[in-house]
């Protein structure tokens, strides 16, 4: 059985337009290897017609979140502790049949591999006009006028005989067209986006980051945008949350964690990642070492074994204690406010240059 509490831990202030809040939100999963910390401690606001991105690596815990938000946490296996308020009403505690209610009507999912997530035995239409129909009680011919409407909205030629189509008669971008038709043909308050570029060429990958902001635009959608590439972040997030070992390690507007990151692991991520116009002679800096086992995370600050600041603050803080996440602008990290500036003036931003 899922287990659902209350617990305290890290606040950060809700503000008066958010629509999604989440509070000291904490998943896990029994293993036979024993109990795997998802999500340990996590808190963010996403507010009406503005797209928070979340970034961080394989295994931060990016994706556990937004399947938690939808309730899609297997309850056999899972604990989830904390709060997920959606216009106040706490989406932990809410029943499966509410939440069938809430899927795909106020908030939807496109996933990663539409290829997988599409079902090959009914037609892209059929699956587009399912969830409205079941939403709004419309009928077979409304749903199919619906979802050619929607075929029309994303870009896909030919919608009236495409909609008649099979999911490997698209391409991959137009299958990802179709996913998203999918997920706003209820027009959702919540829209979460689950790398939807990831396996998509350049040219289809901006086509696609293009059509999110032109629809978030008409719908009035707020986006929660998962991605572990930075470019694509600081094109189409208002808000970043930089997740480290299913933790927030750092929060703020983009432009501020873009351009004057203040904890190492975003330093490490924005190091490591080729610059357009940089110098070719300037070799990317990949951050040490590998990801914890979130079986058995490291004590203290979770990024320690990796950092190559920790000689900076005394003693053996960032081996013992963890670092708390303030509201608003803020990093979990024990350096001074002082000597996370000198280090990034002189150290990291050199390397971005």
């Amino acid at each position: 059985m899922t287990t659902l509490t209350k617990t305290e831990g890290e606040k950060a202030p809700t503000g008066p337009d958010s629509f999604l809040s989440v509070r000291d939100l904490r998943v896990r999963f029994s293993t036979e290897d024993g109990i795997v910390k998802a999500v340990d401690g996590l808190s963010f606001d996403v507010e009406r017609g503005r797209t928070l991105g979340i970034v961080g690596e394989s295994g931060s815990g990016k994706s556990v979140t937004n399947l938690t938000i939808l309730g899609l946490h297997n309850p056999k296996s899972s604990t989830v502790e904390g709060e997920i308020l959606l216009e106040g009403k706490d989406l932990v505690t809410a029943s499966e049949k509410e939440m069938e209610k809430l899927r795909g009507n106020k908030v939807a999912m496109i996933f990663q591999d539409p290829l997988t997530a599409l079902s090959p035995y009914y037609t892209v239409g059929r699956q587009i006009a399912e969830p409205f129909m079941k939403h709004t009680g419309a009928s077979k011919k409304e749903a199919r006028e619906r979802a050619i409407e929607m075929l029309t909205k994303v870009g896909i030629p030919q919608p009236k005989t495409r909609v008649d189509d099979y999911p490997h008669q698209f391409s991959g971008g137009m299958r990802q067209r179709a996913m998203i038709a999918m997920a706003l043909v209820c027009d959702p308050d919540l829209l979460i986006a689950d790398e939807p570029t990831t396996a998509l060429d350049v040219t289809v990958q901006a086509q696609i980051l293009d059509l999110l902001k032109d629809l978030q635009q008409e719908f009035g959608s707020a986006i929660i945008f998962i991605t572990h590439d930075l470019g694509v972040i600081s094109d189409m997030a208002d808000d970043l949350l930089v997740m480290y070992s299913g933790r927030a390690v750092e929060r703020g507007s983009v432009r501020e964690v873009l351009r004057e990151p203040r904890h190492p692991y975003t330093w490490g991520l924005l190091s490591s990642m080729p610059r357009l116009g940089g110098s070719t002679s300037q070799p990317l800096t990949p951050i040490p070492g590998s990801p914890p086992s979130l079986l058995n995370p490291p004590s203290g600050c979770p990024f320690h074994p990796r950092c190559t600041f920790t000689g900076e603050v005394p003693g053996d803080r960032c081996s013992t204690e963890r670092p708390p996440l303030g509201a608003g602008r803020a990093a979990a990290c024990h350096l001074t406010a002082e000597q996370k500036q000198t280090i990034f003036i002189d150290k990291i931003q050199p390397r971005l240059r």
